[in-house]
């Protein structure tokens, strides 16, 4: 069965050329032209690799990246861009990116990258894996199966949104996650609920994971800014 790629580019005549490319490899390619359909390409179908521009329409390419990857960890993402900055690098790869080649680019070693990210993608589902499972105190969350271990001792099943919200600011400790970027990566871009919504999800984690709701060391409201996970002590 030929591996399908998504190809996320705005630039017609670098899209196009690509694809020619990719097809001769035998590869299937889907095409996204800017960020919001390369999410909601994503969301619809299955994909062995996600080949991604930085400075796309609509949403930039570090925001699809981190998109992805609240709901899908192991589909490797291969940044093309422009943006050869050594920061812009370091943060594509934090984001969740697996290599970053920038333009202008040699088309033989962007397909030798392709084929090495496709066969270690390949091998990796093979093997066992990684345990989804991440620990903090007394509490547990498995994200590949959505079931919590509360500070109480009590099992329970969360929703898709609450385990990606969770993910979103577990992979962001110590760190301010805004209600903007929360919006664009969990609710997604069709519904924006009010600042209300999130702080009743924030509540819901104080409940499931605190000793204490009321002072809570893990969950922050940050008035005005957003919301915080960390390790810190009681607010």
């Amino acid at each position: 069965m030929a591996k399908r790629i998504l190809l996320v580019e705005d630039e017609e005549s670098i899209l196009d050329a690509i694809k020619l490319n990719l097809e001769a490899e035998g590869y299937e390619v889907d095409v996204a032209r800017d960020g919001e359909a390369a999410v909601k390409s994503f969301r619809s179908a299955r994909f062995h690799l996600v080949i991604l521009d930085v400075m796309i329409p609509k949403i930039d390419g570090f925001t699809v990246c981190q998109t992805i990857r609240l709901e899908d960890t192991r589909t490797p993402i291969l940044f093309l861009t422009a943006k050869n900055a050594a920061q812009d690098r370091i943060q594509g790869l934090k984001l969740g990116g697996d290599d970053y080649l920038t333009k202008p680019f040699n088309l033989e070693e962007f397909l030798l990258r392709v084929g090495i990210l496709l066969k270690r993608s390949e091998d990796e589902s093979h093997s066992t894996g990684i345990s989804g499972v991440f620990n903090f105190g007394k509490n547990a969350i498995d994200f590949s199966t959505y079931e919590i271990t509360t500070a109480q001792g009590d099992k329970k099943t969360l929703s898709a949104r609450e385990i990606k919200l969770l993910k979103l600011m577990i992979d962001r400790k110590n760190q301010v996650v805004s209600r903007e970027l929360i919006l664009e990566t969990v609710w997604g871009y069709d519904v924006y609920p009010s600042t209300r919504t999130i702080d009743n999800y924030i509540l819901a984690f104080r409940k499931y994971f605190e000793d204490n709701p009321k002072a809570p060391r893990y969950f922050h409201s940050i008035r005005g800014v957003g919301y915080k996970f960390s390790h810190g002590k009681p607010a």
